[in-house]
């Protein structure tokens, strides 16, 4: 069902200046943002080759077909402009290149040259290397912006979203998704042994960077700000309307308007 932002929804807290971070610092894998930047990159370069069986296989074949899915919902169409950040292989963009038709664009943005190695593989053909928080494209330049399952990995929240906010046009759309920690018990408790343990161990055959990615992924989802922090910060971004989808407590769909 969909969420939107509750009454009394946590307003991102922080001092002048300091960034909203999706989680605190997490000193088993680094002890500085510098670092944290560094090491998340490399993951990612090393691991490229491996992540879409993995990450298919973790869903049990179902990850593409809900990106699809959630794509299609947003009602894009031929001559649409969409922008993927941190694409990752490429599965978002080239989901929208049918939708978009030849006149229209499918753009993938990554910090990981190691990923965007992978999405041109996929067909995906404008690829740029950059950063969610400076996005290197023009005011109003997209009808939608899409983000799959690095939300985790930005820097800064509110700087995020602005960047959204600024490349895409008025009305335009931003799509989110997630995968959120469980508020049940015994929900929690499977998908911290599912994507805590289980996971990773089966990632160890892509070697132990893969290995440790998937640990961290764990460890990213269970430190993640909770869902109306996030609501929060894409209405003070400039979203109207911001909202949330969830499936099966597990999976969130952001979505929201620019003003």
């Amino acid at each position: 069902m969909p969420q939107a932002v509750p009454p009394d929804a946590p307003e991102p807290s922080r001092s002048a200046g300091e960034p909203l971070r999706p989680h605190p610092l997490l000193a088993r894998y680094y002890a500085s943002e510098p670092e944290r930047r560094r090491r998340v990159r490399a993951w990612f370069d090393e691991t490229a080759g491996h992540y879409d069986w993995i990450t298919q296989a973790m869903s049990f074949g179902s990850g593409h077909w809900y990106r699809r899915r959630q794509l299609a919902a947003t009602g894009i169409g031929p001559g649409s402009r969409v922008l993927d950040v941190a694409c990752g292989t490429g599965v978002l963009a080239a989901a929208a290149r049918p939708l978009t038709g030849p006149t229209g664009r499918a753009v993938g943005l990554d910090p990981s040259a190691g990923m965007l190695v992978r999405a041109r593989a996929r067909g995906v053909r404008e690829l740029v290397l950059g950063i969610a928080e400076a996005l290197p494209f023009p005011t109003a330049s997209f009808d939608l912006v899409t983000m799959g399952y690095a939300l985790r990995h930005v820097v800064d929240l509110g700087a995020t979203f602005a960047e959204f906010r600024r490349v895409l046009r008025p009305g335009g759309q931003v799509l989110v998704l997630e995968i959120t920690r469980p508020q049940s018990r015994w929900g929690f408790a499977f998908t911290r042994f599912y994507l805590g343990r289980l996971v990773p161990f089966l990632a160890r055959a892509g070697g132990r960077a893969t290995r440790e990615l998937f640990e961290y992924y764990w460890d990213t989802i269970d430190q993640c700000v909770p869902p109306a922090t996030i609501l929060a910060a894409l209405a003070e971004a400039g979203f109207a309307e911001p909202r949330r989808e969830i499936e099966l407590a597990l999976f969130s769909a952001y979505r929201g308007t620019a003003r």
